[in-house]
């Protein structure tokens, strides 16, 4: 029987081939590299026969003064992210859903949704051409006679427009989970309503938002396994040493030690810790989606 099933369905599992095999090479096989974390890594004597040193590189680790700086720059630059991406896409929903020009609705959704699927290292070059001194938006607030802002080199500047393009680049895409969301909405609820002389926006805030509720509370709760994913390609891509006291994350202090610097241990030491804190993240974000938007995965 499962292989009558198996047959019927093999076109599904072959399309799954290409991202597991994805997974399997850049998630699992790199796994026994965390070894490079309890020993003083050099690459002449290679993984065995460099000297084990236990946790020394985790001790070495929470004495550099980097190493707090960036965990907070990663909290803090997250916390805005999920802050600020979190209404944006659900205020977007509910308005598109208002729309009854189905043809308007349609060239909307495709505008916002076109940038999710550009790259960040060409985003990256058109917002540093905009936000430069000589760019077009300081020209802007020439025109009304304020003087040039130095975004890509002010710390507190750039973290306000880090978070500003990530919402720009990804509200469309979180946009389609809670228009999918909002045409489950039984319709005799706005029939009930409009019979009872609610207007429209009594129906959006008396029957869409509160339907809606599970789903946000769900895409909040989620959103928590990733509050140590600050964004590697956009801060990579758009950051310089000016902005490093702020905007230096977790992912970047990695690649400067471990790539640039050649420092394998220490860099390895620094992203284990984070992803052992992403997984207790994950399990509880897990954990409370399941409690309390009753969403199960297995």
């Amino acid at each position: 029987m499962r292989g009558a099933k198996l047959g019927k369905t093999w076109q599904l599992h072959g399309m799954m081939l290409p991202g597991v095999a994805l997974v399997l090479v850049f998630m699992y096989l790199p796994l026994p590299g965390i070894v490079l974390a309890f020993k003083d890594f050099i690459p002449s004597r290679g993984i065995f026969g460099s000297e084990w040193v236990g946790l020394e590189t985790f001790e070495y680790m929470m004495y550099l003064p980097d190493s707090l700086q960036v965990f907070w720059n990663t909290l803090k630059i997250a916390f805005l992210k999920i802050v600020f991406n979190f209404p944006v896409p659900i205020l977007v929903a509910v308005l598109l859903n208002e729309v009854r020009k189905a043809a308007f609705k349609r060239t909307v959704q495709t505008m916002i949704y076109l940038p999710h699927f550009l790259s960040w290292v060409i985003l990256s070059g058109i917002f540093i051409d905009l936000f430069s001194q000589t760019g077009i938006v300081n020209q802007a607030l020439g025109w009304f006679g304020a003087k040039p802002i130095f975004f890509m080199g002010d710390p507190g500047h750039f973290i306000r427009m880090l978070v500003a393009t990530d919402v720009w680049k990804n509200f469309g895409y979180s946009t389609i989970i809670y228009l999918a969301a909002i045409t489950g909405i039984d319709e005799s609820l706005y029939e009930s309503a409009v019979i009872d002389g609610a207007n429209r926006f009594k129906q959006v805030l008396h029957i869409t938002l509160p339907s809606l509720g599970p789903i946000i509370l769900l895409v909040l709760t989620l959103s928590l396994g990733g509050i140590l994913d600050a964004g590697f390609d956009q801060v990579f891509n758009m950051y310089n040493p000016l902005v490093w006291s702020t905007a230096d994350i977790i992912d970047t202090y990695v690649y400067r030690l471990a790539i640039v610097d050649a420092n394998y241990s220490l860099g390895t030491a620094i992203g284990l810790l984070k992803s052992v804190v992403g997984f207790i993240l994950i399990v509880t974000s897990y954990l409370l989606a399941r409690k309390y938007s009753d969403y199960t995965i297995f």
